[in-house]
């Protein structure tokens, strides 16, 4: 099947994990690649590779202007968005402070929401173009502590679904990435916010062990390396008529299977123990 040729990308959360690899993977494939993230520093091994920098804060909305402005200055199109960045702010509801919960959200939805906004003018006077938005198998079911995470996940879901019938007049395909557990900073960060809000409630005898399994995830024996996910989002940027979505890594395929056939209160109770199968530290 021919396949698109490599043209001009932007690429989220490009400082480590998930969008350092996609960045990697992308100018292998013959991509120009623009890797966006808020630590420039983090980033220069990207350069040596060929890939240009910019400083993107997702909170920020003249951070994020002056990014797709700056790829319209010097290119004049844009081929491919992959909106990667994100983070998973944790802990119990009732405990996670409202200013968090609407960083959680900016970060992982609205600034998505607004780079899709802003680039989509050039994919549709080109009448080409492809966006790939980074969700999670946790955009198809929740767990414990994750209630700001998973909402937020849930949310690129369906303003994907939404985006992807709106851009089809426009030859603009809309794909969603559902990654499993893969071996980033993903976890450590989201184990260290839940004790961070979670600790010393009254929910934390059930936190602790929670933080405990995030903490270590990345030494289970399913957990994926960031390849695995740039692999898929490589092969749905190139596909003349990708996938709607692709599940990645980390039990991914066999997560959704279950969630997909067994009934609600069976997956409650299997997310539930596995959150608290870990011994707290």
């Amino acid at each position: 099947m021919p396949k698109i040729a490599p043209g001009i990308a932007l690429v989220t959360g490009a400082s480590a994990g998930i969008g350092e690899a996609t960045v990697k993977r992308l100018i292998r494939d013959g991509w120009k690649v623009y890797a966006a993230a808020r630590r420039l520093d983090r980033m220069e091994p990207l350069r040596a590779l060929g890939a240009e920098l910019i400083h993107l804060d997702l909170t920020d909305d003249a951070s994020i202007a002056a990014a797709v402005e700056a790829i319209r200055a010097a290119a004049g199109r844009l081929d491919l968005l992959v909106n990667n960045a994100g983070y998973g702010s944790y802990g119990a509801l009732e405990d996670v402070p409202m200013e968090e919960a609407r960083r959680q959200v900016e970060v992982n939805l609205f600034g998505l929401a607004r780079l899709c906004q802003l680039t989509t003018p050039l994919m549709r006077a080109q009448k080409s173009g492809t966006i790939i938005n980074i969700t999670s198998v946790g955009g198809k079911f929740g767990e414990p502590f994750g209630s700001w995470y998973h909402a937020t996940k849930f949310a690129v879901e369906g303003l994907s679904d939404c985006l992807r019938m709106e851009l089809r007049p426009f030859g603009i395909r809309v794909v969603v990435v559902e990654p499993g557990g893969i071996r980033t900073e993903w976890a450590g960060i989201a184990g260290k916010s839940l004790v961070d809000h979670s600790g010393k409630s009254a929910y934390a005898p059930y936190a602790l062990k929670h933080a405990a399994l995030l903490n270590g995830a990345n030494d289970m024996s399913f957990i994926s390396p960031p390849e695995v996910v740039a692999n898929a989002i490589a092969r749905a940027a190139s596909a003349r008529r990708p996938r709607i979505r692709y599940e990645s890594g980390g039990g991914a395929k066999f997560l959704l299977f279950l969630v997909r056939w067994l009934p609600d209160r069976w997956v409650d109770g299997l997310m539930w123990r596995m959150s608290q199968s870990a011994r707290a530290a």
